[in-house]
């Protein structure tokens, strides 16, 4: 098999079939009716033997990995893994009870994803407060926008929330112990410093970027922008709130000892597919984006809805979600996405891994992030 980039849908790939098999039944609840997984199966087993072979389970994948009816090409280690995962019993064919459980379990967020937006920290303090973000106040617009074209089952805005003696403030360096290690002492600390503290009742130094205080509970500085579009049945995620470690992501503190509530909120809405914007793309939103693929979700960063602290950090934070296994799109392309017109691999094959292949979503790793 001929490998391709599997960002970019292929012009020249023979297609068996006149019509994409998957379009007609995207977001139309299709993949809770066994009729129609019986129908998927039978129009891809061509030999009527009662198997996918992997040469019609490339088939499949060909439709069910296209863009607006041209498929994409993956590479032969992509195919492979994926029909390894779906074939579980390793006979090199796929029976009626793997497709099954195919269908069920992966197929089906696919065609009938179920989605949640996350808003990351579009708080005044990052806008036009003591951690003003460059241009910070012109994704906006762009949020609005997407929450006024498309409809997502669960909204969720994120919010920096410290109290006043919070550990990551470079006011109060000197109000901890800090670690020998710590090349910066307390009296020399200057904003995004790496200083090294020592906290009760932990063995290893912490480290942590200090920062401008910021954000602390209650103040004009930690309410989301005044322009901002707040939906009613949002839900709202707290982060930063331990005065001792910070917490970057929106789901973990930065030391992976402790979650938010986000996680769980997702499970219980049965979330498979988070989007997620906000500030900043090289901090917060990278942080979040990475716990959401490590949780197993699929996920999908929306570019210019972003804006970064470091310019020169952009890109390789873009880059790390990627290789990651997330998405990174222009509002343009969002369209085609969200309404499954555009149906990515990479996400596909990040939500097999999960679904299919034992992963648990719970393996992330336990390491302290320094920025």
């Amino acid at each position: 098999m001929a490998t391709h980039n599997s960002s970019q849908p292929a012009d020249s790939r023979v297609n068996d079939f006149p019509q994409n098999f998957f379009d007609k039944y995207r977001k139309s609840g299709a993949t809770r009716d066994g009729g129609k997984m019986q129908e998927c199966f039978r129009t891809f087993d061509t030999d009527r033997d009662g198997y996918l072979n992997t040469l019609e389970f490339d088939g499949l994948l060909s439709q069910l990995f296209s863009k607006r009816g041209k498929p994409y090409l993956l590479t032969d280690s992509q195919r492979t893994e994926l029909f390894n995962l779906v074939d579980s019993n390793k006979d090199g064919k796929i029976d009626s009870e793997e497709f099954k459980n195919c269908w069920h379990k992966w197929i089906s967020q696919i065609l009938d994803p179920v989605t949640a937006l996350i808003i990351v920290d579009v708080q005044n303090d990052f806008i036009s407060g003591s951690l003003a973000i460059q241009e910070g106040e012109l994704i906006v617009s762009p949020i609005n926008n997407i929450l006024d074209t498309y409809k997502f089952d669960l909204v969720v805005y994120t919010l920096d929330w410290h109290p006043h003696d919070h550990i990551s403030f470079v006011e109060n360096v000197k109000k901890r112990e800090i670690d020998p290690a710590s090349k910066v002492k307390a009296e020399h600390a200057k904003v995004q410093d790496e200083v090294i503290f020592r906290i009760p009742g932990y063995e290893e130094g912490r480290i942590q970027t200090v920062w401008p205080r910021h954000c602390v509970q209650n103040t004009e500085g930690a309410k989301l922008h005044k322009d901002l579009k707040l939906l009613n049945n949002a839900l709202y995620i707290n982060k930063g709130t331990d005065p001792d470690i910070d917490s970057y992501s929106a789901f973990w503190d930065n030391g992976k000892l402790r979650q938010t509530q986000l996680e769980a909120e997702l499970r219980k809405r049965k979330v498979t597919d988070v989007y997620v914007c906000g500030l900043a793309i090289d901090i917060c939103v990278r942080f979040t984006s990475l716990d959401s693929i490590a949780h197993g979700f699929r996920t999908i960063l929306i570019d210019n809805a972003c804006k970064g602290v470091d310019q020169q950090s952009v890109e390789p934070s873009r880059e790390q979600i990627r290789k990651s296994g997330g998405l990174c799109i222009d509002i343009c392309e969002m369209g085609d996405i969200y309404s499954l017109v555009d149906r990515r691999p990479e996400i596909g094959l990040h939500a097999a891994r999960t679904a299919l292949g034992g992963k648990k979503c719970d393996e992330i790793e336990r390491r302290v992030i320094t920025q």
